[in-house]
């Protein structure tokens, strides 16, 4: 079975779905039959890194609050993520376009580090208050996982996965992808948002229980070399 990922590496709900389906996953017997694969979104193509620019300033700015009240809203995020085993530090992310983070997810994909690069880049935005538009953090970022040095200094000074990333974002579109995390198994189901673990769980039994109902139908109304008609 395979589970497409929508989401963006400044979403704190992304961050909170992504620790929901781990845990799903853990009580799902056939885990090691599932492929997950992260999809680019951008909650904003036009944000951009700016000196001094906090994310409660930048997120009031957006929505059109005051700065206590952004920095309330961030509380309760951050008290969702407790429950979790997250443990954001918003005071020190930096507003920053995440384009190039998504680039680097899909080189990553390459050396079958896609889920290492997710959680760093995470992880560097909503814990450790690092620049992810920064090519540096980013080719630094990228070296925490075990990628070249070499092939991150070539991957940030060329265009490469751009495309990767332009085409995700359409597919998005095309699927109606309104929020994310926007979950998609086997391209029959869709969970969107950072929906209770109990949620997950059960979307990917049925997804399964139908997948093997379909297998079987197949095996049972087809011919092969083994079973000819």
């Amino acid at each position: 079975m395979k589970i497409e990922i929508w989401s963006d590496v400044v979403c704190p709900f992304c961050y909170i779905g992504k620790r929901r389906l781990e845990s799903a996953l853990a009580e799902f017997p056939d885990k090691e039959q599932i492929e997950i694969v992260w999809k680019s979104f951008q909650l904003d193509a036009n944000a951009a890194f700016q000196e001094g620019t906090n994310i409660y300033k930048n997120l009031a700015d957006k929505k059109g609050w005051t700065e206590d009240y952004a920095k309330q809203v961030s509380n309760q995020v951050t008290e969702m993520a407790k429950q979790e085993g997250l443990f954001f530090e918003f005071e020190k992310a930096i507003p920053a376009n995440t384009f190039k983070a998504h680039r680097l997810i899909h080189f990553a994909a390459t050396h079958k580090l896609q889920d290492k690069a997710k959680e760093s880049l995470l992880a560097a935005f909503f814990v450790e208050g690092k620049n992810i538009e920064d090519t540096d953090s980013l080719i630094n970022i990228g070296l925490s996982i075990g990628l070249n040095k070499t092939d991150l200094i070539n991957l940030f000074n060329s265009e490469a996965f751009t495309n990767d990333v332009e085409i995700d974002i359409y597919d998005a579109q095309q699927i109606g992808v309104q929020g994310v995390p926007f979950f998609v198994f086997d391209r029959k189901y869709a969970v969107s948002g950072a929906q209770p673990v109990e949620v997950l769980l059960k979307t990917l039994q049925r997804s399964a229980s139908e997948a093997k109902e379909l297998k079987t139908d197949a095996e049972q109304n087809s011919c092969s070399v083994e079973t000819p008609c």
